[in-house]
C-alpha cells in the first residue's frame, strides 16, 4: 500500500489482490463493490462488469483464501452466488432509498458522487422498458446504479421488483464470473495467460458495456434535431 496511486481505484485487479495486514481482502472487496454499485447509489464509477470477469479469472484465489473447496465448479458457483446475493441486497437498498427519498434526489444538486442527469436517464430507460429495465440495466454501467432507485421512486410493485431483481443479479453474476473463469482456462490451454493482458480485458469490457449507453446519448440529439426540421 506504500506505492498507492489513486488511479488504482479504477483498476479491478487492485481490489481483487488487495491485502490488509497480511489478510487477503479480495472476496470481501468484490462483494462490497457489487453491493455499493446499487445499494449506495454512488457506485457508477466503480468497475463492476470488468471486476466480475476478473473475479472469475481469480476465483480460486478469492474463494480459497476464505474456505477451501476442492471442486473447481463449486468454487466458481459459490463465488457467483455470493456476488449475486450482494447484487440483490444492493438493489433492495436502492429501491428502499428511492421509495423514501425520491423527491429529495430530483431536487438534489450535482456532486462528485451524484449526477442528476444519470438519474433522469435511468428514469427514461425505466419508463421505456418497465420491469425488464431492471434486467437490462444490470448489464449497463451507470444505469444499474440508478434503476432500482427509480423503481422505488415510481413505486414499482415489490414482488415484481424482487422477481426481476433476483433474476438479473444471478444472471449478471453467473454470466460474467463463469465467462471469466472458463475463458481463462481455454486461453491458458492455448498458451495465452489472460492475467498478463488485464488492461486490454478491462478496456474491452468497459467499451462493450458502455457503448449502448453512449449510443443512446448520441441518438437523442439527432432525434430532437430531426423533429425541429
Amino acid at each position: 500500500m506504500n506505492n498507492f496511486d489513486w488511479t488504482q481505484l479504477l483498476n479491478p485487479e487492485f481490489y481483487i489482490n488487495l491485502k490488509l495486514g497480511g489478510i487477503q481482502m479480495g472476496l470481501y472487496i468484490v462483494i462490497f463493490i457489487v453491493f455499493a454499485e446499487t445499494g449506495l447509489f454512488a457506485g457508477f464509477f466503480l468497475p463492476g462488469d470488468s471486476l466480475l470477469f476478473l473475479a472469475g479469472i481469480y476465483s480460486r484465489d478469492l474463494v480459497q483464501n476464505v474456505v477451501l473447496i476442492p471442486s473447481d465448479f463449486l468454487n466458481v458457483t459459490l463465488l457467483s452466488v455470493l456476488i449475486a446475493v450482494a447484487g440483490v441486497l444492493g438493489n433492495m437498498t436502492g429501491y428502499w432509498f428511492g421509495a423514501r427519498s425520491g423527491y429529495y434526489l430530483f431536487k438534489k444538486e450535482d456532486t462528485f458522487l451524484f449526477k442528476k442527469k444519470y438519474l433522469l436517464q435511468s428514469k427514461d430507460f425505466f419508463e421505456k422498458y418497465g420491469g425488464k429495465a431492471i434486467i437490462f440495466a444490470r448489464f449497463l454501467p451507470i444505469l444499474r446504479t440508478f434503476a432500482p432507485i427509480v423503481a422505488g421512486i415510481v413505486a414499482m410493485d415489490k414482488k415484481k421488483f424482487m422477481f426481476y431483481n433476483i433474476l438479473s443479479s444471478f444472471l449478471w453474476s453467473f454470466v460474467l464470473v463463469f465467462s471469466g473463469h472458463y475463458l481463462y482456462g481455454i486461453f491458458l490451454k492455448e498458451g495465452i495467460n489472460l492475467k498478463h493482458h488485464i488492461e486490454w480485458i478491462v478496456i474491452g469490457i468497459i467499451f462493450l458495456s458502455t457503448f449502448p449507453v453512449f449510443l443512446k446519448l448520441i441518438k437523442k440529439p439527432a432525434i430532437k434535431s430531426n423533429s425541429n426540421n
